[in-house]
């Protein structure tokens, strides 16, 4: 199997056989159970459906409910499709998949929500440096856009064009982390670096490939 679906739990360091101090991210990963296995005959593509994490029944709507029930597990709270993995693969339906699918040395993609900033200039939204320094009567521009357009033509601005708006709370994905630590009995994954999102957020690792 290709990857898991897991939670971020924070960061901390550790020191590796040379003394060097690596930065690294806690992932509690799994255990995920397989609730569907499409194939190319009936849904058009191959892919493997994993939940993650326990929920309350009430909070489940009727058609989830009812797919948590055919594969003979309780409600789940993340669902992921995984179109990366192995062929001949032997997983089958209703199998628990934990971190032991993963060794340590190898690498990984990690895909997350990013940590939602809310509306942000373009100083901190796309590293502008402002207009200019607090002199010669720009008292008020040190963080401003500038020009965002002609007048008489085209009398309009460019789409796209680079200006204050919402930041953050999107879909990013690190490719090549370097797994560091597995911690098989509490299901934790130490990656080198950084993976996106708040701590307590969900995310999907998948091996590199």
């Amino acid at each position: 199997m290709s990857g898991l679906i897991g939670k971020k739990i924070g960061m901390t360091s550790i020191y590796d056989g040379n003394g060097k101090n690596i930065p690294c991210t806690i992932i509690e990963a799994g255990p995920c159970v397989v609730t569907q296995l499409r194939s190319k005959e009936k849904e058009g593509y191959d892919s493997i459906q994993m939940a993650f994490e326990d929920k309350k029944a009430k909070h489940t709507t009727k058609a989830l409910k009812g797919h948590f029930d055919k594969a003979g597990i309780t409600p789940k709270k993340v669902i992921a499709e995984f179109t990366r993995f192995e062929p001949g693969h032997t997983i089958q339906f209703g199998d628990q998949l934990r971190v032991d699918i993963f060794i340590e040395g190898e690498y990984i993609d990690v895909v997350g929500i990013s940590k939602g900033k809310g509306f942000q200039g373009v100083v901190k939204r796309h590293h502008f440096a402002g207009v200019g320094e607090a002199s010669h009567g720009q008292h008020n521009r040190l963080r401003a856009p500038g020009s965002v357009g002609a007048s008489s033509w085209p009398s309009r601005v460019f789409p796209g064009l680079r200006m204050a708006g919402r930041m953050g709370a999107k879909r990013v994905k690190v490719i090549n982390l370097q797994i560091v630590k597995i911690i098989l009995d509490k299901n934790l994954v130490l990656v080198k670096g950084a993976v996106p999102g708040a701590n307590g957020s969900y995310i999907v690792i998948e091996r590199f490939m």
